[in-house]
């Protein structure tokens, strides 16, 4: 039996386009070349990001990131 600890973000909720932008994230991308590689503008990069955050229970940016290092969104993905 798998144990789920109470602060487990609930990913299977995550859009393919918010798992676009998490593995950017993770890869040290900024939100301009994100939007440039996804064709977006900045400011809808920045909503990705803030439904994310809102998603994992991500405080900032960096700890987001963290997380979708950690969850294999890293280089290579």
């Amino acid at each position: 039996m798998t144990e789920t600890r109470p602060d487990t973000p609930r990913l299977a909720s995550l859009t393919p386009r918010e798992e676009e932008v998490l593995a950017h994230l993770a890869q040290g991308h900024t939100y301009r070349i994100i939007a440039r590689r996804m064709g977006l503008s900045p400011h809808t990069v920045d909503t990705y990001v803030r439904r994310l955050r809102g998603k994992t229970g991500s405080v900032n940016r960096t700890q987001l990131a963290h997380l979708a290092f950690q969850l294999g969104y890293g280089p290579g993905y």
